[in-house]
């Protein structure tokens, strides 16, 4: 599994929001976009990390900079998971792993002492020219958004 880096071209993606609508990478042309990949929808890291990130979202937008979350639920879940906590970003379904596969947020992790195949919760800032700025690989999920909100500044 292959880490991207800073300066590499982040993979280009089509991927439906939780409303089934096709959201791609390149419609962030021209403005920085996070793009975090996170294992489950209200699950409690992951719904720490979505909650984190839309409490920050107005400090993103203010510099410019949209969010996205990806992860292999689909678009019931991802509904559900945004009614329930008041998410106001777009939530992408990536049921087969392979846009985590190609960003290195999906492959062999530790979890509990065990060694288990999942997706490594995992953050990037793409640049305007569609470039990646910044790569955080196997994150903890409390204090996540603040600590890439504060590599804006």
């Amino acid at each position: 599994m292959a880490r991207l880096q800073a300066g590499a071209k982040a993979p280009e993606f089509t991927l439906p929001d939780q409303d089934g609508n096709p959201v791609s990478l390149s419609d962030f042309a021209g403005r920085q976009v996070v793009v975090y990949f996170y294992p489950a929808d209200d699950t409690p890291g992951c719904t720490k990390e979505a909650c984190q990130f839309n409490e920050n979202l107005a400090a993103f937008e203010r510099s410019g900079v949209a969010v996205v979350g990806i992860s292999p639920d689909g678009d019931v879940k991802h509904r559900k998971f945004r009614d329930k906590y008041g998410l106001t970003f777009p939530l992408l379904s990536d049921a087969d792993r392979s846009v985590m596969a190609a960003y290195g947020a999906y492959g062999e992790k530790t979890m509990y002492g065990k060694k288990t195949v999942g997706v490594i919760r995992s953050t990037f800032l793409v640049g305007a020219d569609g470039t990646i700025e910044r790569a955080w690989y196997n994150v903890r999920a409390d204090g996540h958004a603040a600590k890439v909100l504060a590599e804006l500044g």
